[in-house]
C-alpha cells in the first residue's frame, strides 16, 4: 500500500490502551523486540478478542457526506478517511520529504482510532510472531497460527509504501489476517527502501527473501515445496516481480501470487489516474512522488520489474488480482489481470468498487476488506494444499 507511514506507536498510548493492544516482546530471535528503530519494525503484536472469522462488525458511520472525489464511497471506508484527515496536517504528503511522511499519521493510525471509537477489538490475536534475519539489513517477520502443526505452507508477503515509506507494523493486520485465515506461515519482508536505497534494491531484497524462505522454511516449520507470494500496492508489484525473477533465474516459482492493488505500470495518465487526481489516501501526484524517490531515472520506469503491464507474463504462477475502485492504480491492475490471462496464466480478478487504496487489511471495520481478505485467503489455501 502506498500512503502509509511508520506507525508511531509511542505517540498513541490512548489508542493502544483502548484497543487492549499488547506489545509482548523481548530481544531474542524467537520473539519480536520493542526497542528496534520504529522506522524499520517496532511492535510485533496487536492482541484482541475478535475471533478468526471476524465476529460481528460494528455499524461504523462517517460524520460528513461523501466527498466530490468519491461520491459512492462506502460509509465505513469514509469513516477511516475522515479520521486520517483529522490526524494529518494541512500539507499534502507529496509536498513533504520521505522522512516527514514516515513520521506522519498513516491509514493504520486512522483505522486504530476508528476501532477505538467503536470499541472494536483487534482481530487475529491467536497468531505467533518471531523475526529472522535473511541477510544483513534484510529482516523477515514470521506469523504462525498459534498451535498449528506442520510443516505448514508459507506465504511470502511484501508490504506497501511505494518502496519509500511504511514498514512491517503498518501492514501487520494484513499479514496477521492472512496467517489466521489460511493456516499458513506468513513471512513478511522488511526490504530496504528509497531514497536511501534506489531501484532495484527493494526488488533484489524481495527476491533474496523469497530464496531465503525456500532454503530455510524447514527451520521454522514451513514446507519449502508449498510457497506462495502476496503483496499490496508496491508490495503487489514486488510479489509479481519475484515471480518473474524466479521464472527467469530458474528458481522454484511460487505456487500462487496474490497481487493487491499492485503498482503495475509507469503511465500516470491511465483512466483511473485521470479520474482519481484528488482521491485519498493515494492520488496521482503522490504516486509520482514515490516514483521520483525510488527510481534512479525515468528509464527505470520502463523496466519489466516496474512496468508489469508490458512485461513478459508467460509461465508465471496462477494469480489473484484485487483492485479498489477509488484508486489511481485501478486501471493498471485490471490491465495486468487481462494480460496475465492472455499469457495463459490462470487469473482471478476482483474489483471492490466503493473503497479506496489501502482498504485491504481493514476487515475489522470495512466489510469489503473482509470480503477481499477472504478471497485472498481462499485462493491461497486452494493453491497451497
Amino acid at each position: 500500500m502506498l500512503t502509509c507511514s511508520t506507525l508511531q506507536w509511542r505517540q498513541v498510548p490512548a489508542l493502544l490502551a483502548g484497543l487492549g493492544l499488547l506489545a509482548a516482546c523481548n530481544s531474542n530471535q524467537t520473539t519480536e523486540t520493542a526497542t528496534t528503530n520504529p522506522a524499520n519494525d517496532s511492535v510485533a503484536t496487536a492482541a484482541g478478542t475478535m475471533p478468526a472469522g471476524g465476529g460481528t462488525m460494528a455499524a461504523v458511520k462517517p460524520t460528513s457526506p461523501p466527498p466530490a472525489w468519491a461520491p459512492n464511497i462506502a460509509p465505513e471506508m469514509l469513516a477511516v478517511i475522515e479520521k486520517l484527515d483529522s490526524l494529518s496536517g494541512p500539507t499534502p504528503p507529496d509536498k513533504l520529504t520521505p522522512a516527514e511522511v514516515r513520521k506522519a499519521p498513516s491509514f493504520k493510525d486512522a483505522l486504530m482510532a476508528v476501532m477505538q471509537k467503536y470499541n472494536i477489538p483487534a482481530p487475529y490475536a491467536d497468531v505467533d510472531t518471531m523475526s529472522k534475519m535473511a541477510a544483513p539489513g534484510l529482516k523477515v517477520r514470521l506469523y504462525t497460527p498459534a498451535g498449528a502443526t506442520g510443516p505448514l505452507p508459507v506465504v511470502v508477503y511484501y508490504h506497501g509504501g511505494g518502496w519509500v515509506i511504511a514498514n512491517l507494523d503498518t501492514y501487520d493486520a494484513s499479514a496477521r489476517g492472512l496467517a489466521a485465515k489460511t493456516g499458513a506461515i506468513v513471512a513478511s519482508v522488511a526490504y530496504r527502501q528509497a531514497p536511501e536505497h534506489k531501484f532495484p534494491t527493494a526488488h533484489n531484497d524481495s527476491f533474496a527473501a523469497y530464496q531465503w524462505v525456500l532454503k530455510n522454511a524447514g527451520s521454522f516449520n514451513g514446507d519449502p515445496k508449498r510457497v506462495a507470494v502476496a503483496g499490496e500496492s508496491a508490495g503487489g508489484n514486488l510479489a509479481a516481480a519475484v515471480s518473474m525473477m524466479a521464472r527467469d533465474k530458474g528458481v522454484q516459482v511460487p505456487k500462487h501470487q496474490v497481487l493487491i492493488f499492485p503498482i503495475a505500470g509507469y503511465d500516470l495518465n491511465t483512466p483511473s489516474y485521470q479520474e482519481h487526481t484528488k482521491s485519498k489516501p493515494l492520488y496521482k501526484d503522490f504516486m509520482a512522488w514515490f516514483f521520483k524517490y525510488y527510481l534512479r531515472s525515468p528509464a527505470d520506469g520502463k523496466s519489466p520489474l516496474i512496468d508489469l503491464v508490458h512485461a513478459n507474463l508467460k509461465n508465471l504462477p496462477p494469480a489473484t488480482v484485487i483492485s479498489a475502485g477509488i484508486d489511481p492504480l485501478m486501471s493498471e491492475g485490471k490491465t495486468l489481470a487481462d494480460n496475465l490471462k492472455a499469457a495463459g496464466v490462470p487469473t482471478t480478478y476482483q474489483l471492490y468498487p466503493n473503497v479506496t487504496h489501502e482498504f485491504f487489511g481493514m476487515g475489522a471495520v470495512v466489510p469489503q476488506a473482509r470480503e477481499a481478505e477472504d478471497l485472498a485467503a481462499n485462493e491461497l489455501k486452494r493453491a497451497l494444499k
